[in-house]
C-alpha cells in the first residue's frame, strides 16, 4: 500500500503543531519519522490516522484520497495503528483485548489470535491477566498485536521502544521485521533514536518544531548530522 501525505498542517486548538509536512511511502516500504519529544511525530501519525483533523493538506492511500475519512474507515482501508499511549482496554484481559478487535471484522478467524501470539510469545501465559497490570513492554506487544488483527497493509507505530527494556525491544523489532519481510507490510515508525531507524527503516524524515528538516534513505544518512538534530 502506497501512502502519500502532502503538505499536512495540523493544530491543537490555536496552536499549530505541523507546518506543511510531506512524506511518501511506497508499497511494502519502511520509513522512520525521527524527532525530539515535541517535534510533531505523534501529531503526524494521528493526522495520517484521522485522529487529529488537518487544517490543510492531503492523505492518500494508493492514490485514493482519505483525508476526510474517520479513523475506523482508514483502518478498513488498510492502516493499522499502535499509538504511543498503548492504552487498550485496561479492565479487559489480554485475550479479551484481542477478541474485541477480531470481532470487528466479519472475516475474523480465532486462529489469527494464535498467529499474533506466535509473534509475541511473552503474552501467551498472560491471556487472563487484565491489560492494566501488564508491564510497559507487554502493553506495547499487546498494542501491536491488536493492530495486526485489523489485517493492515501499512502499520503505524508511535514510539514503539519508549520506556521498554532492551530485551523486549529486540523481540518487538524481530517480530516487526519478520512481518515486513514475510508479508510485505509497510511500516511507518515514529522514533527519536537514530539506531532504531537504521535497523528498521529504508527511509527517514526528521521533524523539528513541526517542520520536516531532513529526509532521505537511511543507507545514506549522516548519523552525526542526524544526531545533532535529535540531541536534547
Amino acid at each position: 500500500m502506497k501512502l502519500t501525505a502532502s503538505d499536512l498542517q495540523v493544530a491543537h486548538g490555536r496552536t499549530q503543531v505541523l507546518f506543511g509536512v510531506s512524506l511518501e511511502l511506497e508499497e511494502g516500504g519502511s520509513c522512520c519519522v525521527l524527532g525530539r519529544n515535541g517535534a510533531g511525530k505523534t501529531s503526524l501519525m494521528n493526522a495520517i490516522m484521522g485522529v487529529l483533523p488537518t487544517k490543510a493538506g492531503r492523505v492518500l492511500l494508493d492514490d485514493r484520497e482519505i483525508t476526510s475519512l474517520s479513523p475506523w474507515d482508514r483502518v478498513r482501508a488498510g492502516l493499522g495503528y499502535a499509538p504511543q499511549e498503548r492504552s487498550g482496554f485496561g479492565g479487559m484481559s489480554v485475550l479479551e483485548n484481542l477478541q474485541v478487535v477480531l470481532e470487528t471484522r466479519r472475516d475474523g478467524r480465532r486462529s489469527e489470535i494464535d498467529e499474533v501470539l506466535d509473534l509475541f510469545p511473552r503474552l501467551k501465559p498472560l491471556l487472563k491477566r487484565p491489560a492494566t497490570f501488564l508491564s510497559g513492554g507487554q502493553r506495547q506487544q499487546l498494542a501491536i498485536a491488536r493492530a495486526l488483527l485489523t489485517k493492515p497493509r501499512l502499520l503505524l507505530l508511535d514510539e514503539p521502544t519508549e520506556g521498554i527494556q532492551p530485551s523486549i525491544v529486540a523481540e518487538i523489532e524481530e517480530a516487526i521485521l519478520a512481518l515486513r519481510d514475510r508479508d510485505g507490510i509497510g511500516l511507518l515508525i515514529a522514533e527519536q533514536y537514530v539506531e532504531m531507524a537504521l535497523r528498521m527503516a529504508e527511509d527517514y524524515v526528521v521533524l523539528e518544531a513541526g517542520n520536516a528538516v531532513a529526509a532521505g534513505r537511511t543507507a545514506d544518512m549522516d548519523e552525526a548530522a542526524a544526531g545533532r538534530l535529535l540531541a536534547i
